[in-house]
Formats: structure tokens, sequence, C-alpha cells
């Protein structure tokens, strides 16, 4: 345990070991319902595997064993006891009790991205890359009626609506960015049309409004309406990976070019109040812009065009990561506490940080207000 020096939080290191190990991604959170546990994925075996480690004070355990997972996909079911990850083209699940494995859904040849479990767990999402195709896959978590839907660019975070599980938001990459679909491939459209220039990133839905919330790269958090696909901007700040309450009235986001920490911020008024510093490096060649990469990019940073399934795959990309450079903050379950990556030891680690007070307890201040 560990005070920040800037805002005095009480901070926890939980992992300490010479590989890297970070939390799930920031559209889900790494505590178990109870908030007993804490999920994380490590390499400490030597490939990307799951672990769990008791909160706040216990052992660290090993899940997974056997082919690597997609470091960033794990999802915790709602009843706290399966997790449901990526192994290449597959969706499997583990009983966290047992450690038994179950496939899920498997499309031979091709990658998945990350796990999105729709309310209640009974349906879950994830992008797919087959080859040059494109799209979602979705299906119930139970294994049966997984179909694709084809989606003519690259698809990361595709995600339910909190409310209404018929709808499913995905990003295409690069621009335009936010669309969505019905669960069962119809009312395909895009929600906002927007060029390159635009830089659109980690929109999800904010908490029980329905509605959505992004940012407009480095320069805006804003809202969406679900219904009518008003925008009105929250806060003119550099918000970065972003995470909402789940009442939708605060959101949790870090920060970059400048790092100034891991804030909260009121929907309401734009306040924001700083949680604490990072120390991460925050890594990615293009969020010094603010624009998409194009394939000249990737060209440049590498040695040919952009080939992953998502930004998260690459894991030696100098464009947008490599991701476990990003602190991708997340809410524990009784909101109480913060979960957080950072590499400010030399090697990215598990970080745990205590949020001084009730969100709700935020000063109706003047909109974009820095509140240590």
């Amino acid at each position: 345990m560990y005070t920040d020096r800037v805002t005095g939080a009480a901070i926890r290191q939980l992992t300490d070991h010479s590989s890297i190990s970070h939390p799930t991604y920031f559209l889900q959170s790494s505590f178990t319902p109870d908030g007993k546990a804490l999920v994380f994925t490590s390499y400490r075996s030597g490939s990307a595997q799951l672990f769990e480690a008791l909160f706040p004070d216990g052992e660290i355990r090993q899940l997974t064993d056997g082919p690597p997972i997609h470091p960033f996909s794990p999802a915790i079911h709602p009843a706290g006891e399966h997790i449901f990850f990526v192994r290449g083209g597959g969706v499997w699940e583990i009983d966290r009790t047992t450690l038994a494995e179950r496939s899920i859904a498997e499309f031979a040849g091709a990658q998945l991205g990350e796990c999105s479990l729709g309310a209640g767990g009974e349906w879950m999402t994830a992008a797919i890359k087959h080859g040059k195709s494109c799209g979602i896959v979705v299906g119930r978590s139970d294994g049966g009626e997984w179909r694709l839907i084809p989606f003519p660019r690259t698809v990361i975070h595709p995600q339910f609506h909190p409310l209404d599980p018929e709808w499913i938001e995905f990003s295409g990459d690069p621009a335009p960015r936010m669309h969505r679909v019905r669960r069962d491939g119809s009312g395909l459209e895009c929600l906002y049309e927007h060029g390159n220039d635009e830089f659109i990133v980690h929109e999800t839905f904010l908490g029980a409004t329905g509605d959505l919330v992004f940012t407009v790269w480095p320069k805006a958090l804003r809202r969406m309406d679900w219904a009518t696909r008003e925008i009105r901007t929250i806060a003119e700040f550099n918000a970065w990976h972003i995470t909402p309450n789940r009442a939708g009235t605060s959101v949790l986001c870090d920060t970059n070019h400048p790092d100034e920490g891991i804030f909260v911020i009121d929907v309401a008024t734009g306040d924001r109040r700083r949680v604490c510093l990072s120390e991460s490096s925050n890594q990615g060649s293009q969020w010094k812009t603010s624009r998409y990469a194009l394939a000249a990019d990737f060209a440049a940073a590498q040695s040919g065009a952009k080939t992953a399934l998502s930004w998260m795959e690459v894991a030696t990309d100098s464009v947008y990561g490599p991701q476990w450079t990003h602190p991708h903050p997340s809410f524990s379950a009784d909101e109480r506490w913060i979960t957080f990556a950072s590499d400010r030891t030399g090697s990215t680690q598990v970080y745990v940080a205590l949020l001084p007070g009730p969100l709700s307890a935020m000063p109706g201040q003047n909109r974009g207000n820095l509140i240590q």
C-alpha cells in the first residue's frame, strides 16, 4: 500500500512479477460482483493466461492453462462464478471454482476480439476477423443460436445496449466510428457520419441512461442520445479511456498528452476530480495526433499496413500501443475502488485505488473545474 503523491489516495499494488500483468479491458470490470476477487491477465507462466487475486489481501491463483487467451477478452458473468474469454477463434467459459473449461462457440480459422455480455449474461458478442471478412458474432452464453453479422470494415468493441438486449453498438475502424445493429442482424446503421480527422474513440454506454458516451480525442468527452442522436459536450478535457458508473452519473477516465492522472467526471456539470496518478508510459504515437491512423502510419511505425483485428492485438504496435502500457481504469462492483494498469516500475502491474468518498459528492462548481 502506498499514498498517491498528488491526491493522497490509498493505492495498493496487487501484482509484483517481472512479467506483464494487467486488468481486463476498460469496458469490463475486473472485480467479481461480490467484490472479493479481481481477475487479470498475466504472462508469468510464459503466455497470456487468466489469473485472479482475492481482494484485498488474498493469494494469486492461475485460472487458465494451455494455449494463450486473448489478453483483453475476459468478461465476468453477472453471477460471478464463470468467466468468458477468447482463445483464437473461439469463445470459452471457465468455472472459477472447479477451473473446468467449456467451449461456447468456435469459428475455425478466425480471430475474435474481446467478449461482451448482455444484461443478465444470457447473450454475448465479439468482433470477428476471418481473412478479409469482418463483422461481429453473437449468440447465447450457453452455446446456442450463434450467428455471424458481416461488416465491410474492421470491427472492435461490440456491446449490448444495457436496457434493450436486442441492440448492439459497435465501432467501425477507422471512420465513421459508431454503428448499431439488432441482435438478429437487421437494422444496421451508422449513428454518426464523420471523417478520419474527427478522432472518436472508446465509446460505450452511459450506464442505465442507455445513451452513449465517447471521447473526441483529445478535445472533449461527449454524450449521444440513443433515440434522437443529439450530441452534447460533457467536458472539454483530454479524457482517454472511459468507464461510466452504473447510474450513468459519473465517468471514470485516464488521461494522456498530458497525463494528469485518473479522474472521475460528473456527467451533469462536467466537473472532474482527480483520483490518483497512473504513472504509466501510455505508449502509442497516434495519441499525439487528433486523427485516426491510416495505412501509411502503420507502415512508418512497423513494416507494412495494419493487419490485426484490433489495436489491442498488436503486441509491439507503436501507433496505438502496446495496450498494456495504458491504465484502462474501471470501477469495482460497489464503485468504492478502481483498478488500473501501470508500468511505473518497469513492467506493467495491477493496481487498485480507493475513491475518496461517494461519487455523488461532487461539488456543483463551474463546468470543467478541476477538483483535487
